[in-house]
């Protein structure tokens, strides 16, 4: 069976996306490659159950369509070449490099079908949020065909300029960490008031679940949730007077995000 779906790095962000394509069974094993000399778990899994292992760019098969491209930006500036002299010229080329132009992807890809997409972590239990960026000369066929793909592991949103995807991800790319350090900052608050660990730990991180379910569920905004638990002169109105101050949570979230954007514009160049 010919390999038509081709996965260059297969870690953290590529395996998450690769188990949505294969749980939701947009793509079978014995259509996919992946390139990569030390795959993670996913594809590990896929390559026992049928993929094709691929050790040098010029292994690609001349039957792919459809390229995820997962590696680290600097791998690429090392890698860049090979694959603009292996990769199929019909191949649809889908980008999840941060900070990694068009302009730098073409710089050694040439003229192929080129898409932009910044994914997040949550895609590997089907709980993504990605957007997607493409120049005028995509057409809307290979646009729909890159979103069915997205959709296995994630939410789709499409974005008018590369520019935004800066912005993208500042918010939805970097945000699963800044939850996550909500949790543990939430969790050390809980010790710090004398709760064991594992009690801290539990409660902390099952507020958060059971929040975010609540936000999913509900048709009310964030602000209209947050007026719901809070109290007149009450203990939530308490702290909420505290990271809602001038140098509260609110200013702390707007600082990090404008330097997780500044840092994805400097990648960028």
């Amino acid at each position: 069976m010919a390999q038509t779906h081709l996965l260059i790095g297969a870690g953290k962000m590529g395996g998450a996306l690769l188990k949505g394509w294969l749980e939701s069974g947009l793509v079978s094993r014995r259509n996919l490659c992946i390139l990569d000399p030390n795959p993670g778990t996913e594809a590990v899994y896929a390559i026992e159950k049928g993929a094709k292992h691929l050790h040098a760019p010029q292994d690609i098969p001349k039957s792919v369509r459809t390229v995820l491209l997962g590696i680290k930006p600097q791998i690429f500036e090392q890698l860049g070449p090979e694959l603009g002299e292996s990769l199929p010229e019909k191949a649809i080329i889908v980008s999840i490099l941060a900070g990694t132009s068009l302009r730098t992807l073409r710089k050694h890809l040439g003229e192929r079908t080129i898409i932009r997409v910044m994914p997040n972590t949550p895609a590997a239990i089907g709980a993504g949020i990605s957007a997607m960026f493409a120049d005028p000369t995509v057409s809307e066929e290979h646009l729909d065909l890159t979103e069915a793909l997205l959709t296995a592991g994630s939410k789709v949103v499409r974005v008018e300029s590369e520019s935004a995807l800066n912005a993208v991800t500042a918010v939805s790319g970097s945000g699963p960490a800044y939850v996550f350090h909500l949790v543990e900052t939430l969790e050390a608050a809980a010790r710090d008031l004398g709760l064991p660990k594992e009690i801290a730990a539990e409660l902390a991180r099952e507020t958060i679940i059971g929040s975010a379910k609540l936000l999913e569920d509900s048709s009310e905004t964030p602000g209209t949730l947050r007026k719901n638990v809070t109290s007149p002169n009450g203990t939530t109105q308490a702290a909420l007077d505290e990271l809602m101050s001038e140098n509260g949570l609110s200013r702390l979230m707007l600082q990090a995000v404008r330097a997780a954007f500044a840092r994805a514009k400097e990648l960028a160049g």
